[in-house]
């Protein structure tokens, strides 16, 4: 490729003479789960040369790109998709023959990588190039909708073969501009919007709050990712978005047919997810790279990445049930592991794990994820221990298609639960573990506590599941539903699933006469009705049940392409810095058994700031001194720790288990009297006693 001097590659991360001249214009379109992403980039050359300049930038591994132009002077393009040769060969005769043009091409090893190349500039032209893409919003486990704009791209770490060359850049010196702003419109109210940036006041845009508006507040500083999380009340509903067929479209196909995408979030009720299961082989899996000694977040810059994977790796030992079985691997350049293979969940296999989570640092160098992946699906099966594996990393790999194919090969053998830690980390990766591996994606940045995200993904781990999921359409005579997504096999509780469908016969076409759609969730069959208008420009209405619903409508385009398809730069750290004073909740989690009790001794005492004369002075004389050591750690989680319930339920579950299991007298009176010396009003009910 013929390169015009002065080069200059900018974007979310990159740097090479970096422009000062740019500002970048989001617009956030977000209809029910789907998202549309309008971003325009304004750059003016003020060489006094022609240049190319080449943005390299992070885009949703899953996203679909719809639209792409550019206005360079008064000249308006339009791009064409096609081969990734050809695409490179036009475009390089073009520049040779002193013609404008530019290039948007996706990374062979990573789809979440995109780089820019736009040229010839002449000096002090301006550009404006618009990139629009559509994505699936992924539900966080409190059920709000996460959208991520990356300020910053990582340096992928790339085992071998060519890459895109990425260099970090220092989020505080991000030279561009942004001006951000987010509109949202669901069947269901906008409970609210929150975000890791300062936004302004939340505006509705009418009386039923379907519809509202939101920006970044004044003055924003684009030095972090800006995270939205979006609630709507009634969030667990089924809900459908309709769009019309093109009127220029043949009918029959997929442009010319209206399609239907149906959204189904169950809740369970309690008394079957406390139905926890008691089995299953759980391997984890730890970034160990140098990069994972970066800061968690740049407020707290004592706590390191690798800290916080020590802490989690802790609650999750502590809350595995008994019976099950488990091993843990790090990785970076080369990897490791505790056992040779998975070993049972005991006292013993527990402490000896523990202490080798103690001592675990970043010091293996590089990000090679893939040998520990083929290690670990190598290893048979354990009878009757269904194996799900948790992945930690920063997601600094290069990779990742190679990587997903493996989980892909492996998908009926386990499931694969994923954690994105840090901003910048590949959404491409941590998405993709996490879909090919039928299991659950997080994304821990800003002041995210991993330790809550992670135990809601053990939650999902031994929740019971709901398999032979079917889906019914009742449709007029003569229309049909030809589902276009992969068939629900499973659904798990705070999971979201979707459902999208091309709908045939000519009733749709222009009768103003309704149709159903049955959505079968036995035993109890629940109707949703859609009430078809023109399907031109009006808005429809649907019926669920008696309430009503607006009719959306999302971006075709999209629809065909998703069916078918940090902060600051960190080096290797020689010291570890003095850390803070242990937090008391994992001194009191640390302290528990493997079978789910603690000892009466002075270390509980001290967490519970007491003295072991006090507490042994307290105990009721009917009691175990173990028994009693468990409801008064019990007390103190429920009354003083209520606030992080996240990271300690399911030990509580097991220690409560294990209460119930000695047949203990008094247990009222031991709940009182541990109430009465630590000052608390706990209930017996509330412990699961």
């Amino acid at each position: 490729m013929k390169h015009l001097e002065p080069q200059h590659v900018c974007g979310q991360g990159t740097e090479r003479n970096l422009p000062p001249n740019s500002s970048v214009e989001v617009e956030l379109q977000v209809k029910d789960h789907v998202a549309t992403v309008i971003s325009t980039l304004n750059y003016q050359n003020k060489e006094d040369k022609p240049i190319e300049a080449l943005f390299v930038f992070p885009l949703p591994g899953d996203a679909a790109v719809c639209h792409f132009s550019a206005d360079i002077g008064q000249t308006h393009i339009v791009a064409e998709l096609k081969e990734k040769q050809q695409a490179r060969e036009e475009y390089d005769d073009a520049l040779s023959s002193g013609q404008q043009a530019f290039l948007l091409e996706e990374s062979e090893q990573s789809p979440d990588i995109f780089s820019l190349s736009v040229g010839s500039l002449p000096p002090g032209e301006s550009a404006s190039i618009m990139l629009q893409y559509v994505i699936e919003l992924a539900v966080e486990a409190d059920g709000a909708l996460r959208f991520c704009l990356p300020a910053v791209l990582n340096p992928r770490y790339q085992p071998q073969g060519p890459g895109v060359p990425v260099s970090s850049v220092p989020a505080s010196e991000i030279p561009y501009s942004l001006s951000f702003s987010a509109r949202v419109s669901s069947p269901r109210p906008v409970s609210k919007v929150e975000s890791s940036c300062s936004l302004e006041p939340l505006q509705y845009l009418n009386t039923d709050h379907t519809e509202a508006a939101v920006k970044l507040a004044a003055g924003h500083k684009f030095d972090r990712d800006v995270e939205l999380l979006i609630y709507y009340k009634d969030a667990h509903q089924p809900s459908a978005v309709v769009e019309a067929g093109q009127d220029s479209a043949k009918p029959g196909t997929l442009m010319g047919d209206p399609v239907v995408m149906v959204s189904l979030y169950p809740e369970f009720p309690e008394s079957v997810m406390s139905k926890r299961a008691s089995c299953g082989e759980f391997v984890f899996l730890v970034d160990r790279s140098g990069s994972m000694q970066c800061p968690t977040n740049n407020w707290n810059q004592q706590e390191t990445r690798i800290s916080s994977a020590r802490d989690t790796l802790l609650l999750l030992l502590k809350s595995l049930p008994m019976g099950c079985y488990f091993n843990i691997y790090g990785f970076g350049s080369r990897y490791d592991h505790i056992f040779p293979k998975s070993v049972e969940y005991s006292e013993k296999s527990m402490e000896e794990a523990l202490k080798k989570v103690e001592v675990m640092q970043a010091d293996l160098g590089g990000t090679e994820i893939l040998q520990p992946l083929q290690h670990i699906y190598s290893q048979p099966c354990i009878s009757n221990q269904p194996r799900q594996l948790f992945v930690f990393t920063d997601g600094e790999v290069g990779n990742t298609k190679e990587v997903l194919d493996l989980v892909r090969k492996n998908a009926g053998s386990h499931r694969c639960f994923s954690f994105g830690i840090g901003e910048g980390a590949s959404s491409a990766l941590i998405n993709g573990l996490a879909q090919e591996g039928r299991g659950h994606a997080q994304f821990i940045t800003g002041s995210d506590r991993m330790q809550a995200k992670v135990m809601q993904s053990l939650k999902f781990a031994l929740q019971p599941v709901v398999k032979d999921i079917s889906v019914t359409w009742d449709l007029p005579k003569g229309v049909s539903a030809t589902v276009l997504s992969p068939p629900i096999t499973t659904i798990f509780q705070g999971q979201r699933s979707l459902v999208y469908a091309q709908l045939s016969g000519k009733v749709l076409v222009r009768s103003p006469s309704g149709f159903t759609l049955g959505i079968n969730r036995r035993p109890a069959p629940e109707v949703l009705r859609v009430r078809d208008g023109s399907y031109g420009t009006n808005m429809s209405e649907m019926y669920f049940g008696a309430r009503q619903w607006r009719d959306l409508y999302t971006s075709r385009a999209a629809l065909k392409s998703i069916l078918s398809g940090t902060g600051s730069q960190c080096r290797d750290l020689t010291a570890v810095p003095e850390q803070p004073r242990r937090d008391p909740l994992l001194q009191l989690v640390s302290l528990q058994k493997a079978s789910g009790c603690w000892l009466l001794d002075a270390a509980l005492a001290s967490v519970l700031g007491k003295t072991s004369e006090e507490v042994e002075k307290s105990k009721p004389a009917e009691v175990s001194s173990e028994v009693w050591a468990t409801i008064l750690a019990l007390i103190w989680l429920h009354g003083f720790k209520m606030d992080a319930k996240d990271e300690w339920e399911l030990l509580a579950v097991k220690a409560a288990s294990w209460v119930q299991a000695q047949n203990a007298p008094c247990v009222k009176e031991c709940v009182d009297a541990a109430n009465a010396l630590l000052g608390y009003k706990v209930q017996k009910d509330a412990l699961g006693l």
